[in-house]
């Protein structure tokens, strides 16, 4: 299997894991829903072949240890959590460290970003970070306090339309801010 359709697996398999994991409470005992996270993990980790997933899969393996161990459902409701936390880290190192992490995708597009971009690209990458906390913050409360109904409506499901709204959002602002910059080049 060559390392594409692995990832578009991998991916596909990642965005339904909290439906898998909800699933397969049912049917399986946790320890093999761990082994299912800790093998997502290192495929993950293999087909993108990045640092950032490479801490993700250690983490993930933790997790499906601390859940295969225990044959606990806990730690692999943490995942979702875990990612956010992952995420949140690598952004807002990136504002730190700069450039901030969406400046660089914004440079793939457009290399010779003007000083304005480069602040609203770093405003999104801080607007990003406070999207990681609150998702991290919420999907910690669903696994320590919701059913397993309510975790896997949230973390497989909301979570995933509130980025969408947040994407959505962005490409608005960004028209709106692109307009004006573009307004103001032109009348000097």
């Amino acid at each position: 299997m060559s390392v594409r359709p692995l990832t578009v697996l991998v991916g596909a398999v990642t965005l339904a894991y909290p439906f898998l994991v909800y699933a397969g409470v049912s049917r399986l005992q946790p320890q093999w829903l761990a082994l299912l996270l800790g093998g997502m993990a290192l495929l993950r980790a293999f087909a993108s072949r990045t640092a950032f997933w490479w801490a993700a899969a250690a983490g993930a393996g933790v997790l499906a240890a601390l859940g295969f161990a225990g044959n606990s459902l806990m730690p692999l409701k943490l995942y979702p959590l875990l990612v956010s936390s992952v995420m949140f880290i690598v952004f807002a190192v990136s504002l730190v460290r700069g450039p901030s992490a969406i400046e660089r995708i914004a440079r793939l597009a457009e290399p010779d970003l003007p000083p304005e971009g480069v602040a609203y690209t770093r405003r999104v990458t801080q607007v990003w970070c406070g999207f990681f906390v609150v998702n991290g913050l919420i999907s910690l409360a669903t696994a320590l306090w919701g059913s397993n109904e309510v975790w896997a409506l949230y973390n497989g499901l909301i979570s995933y339309g509130l980025m969408g709204l947040l994407f959505a959002g962005e490409w608005l602002v960004r028209r709106r801010v692109r307009a004006r910059l573009d307004a103001k080049v032109a009348h000097g």
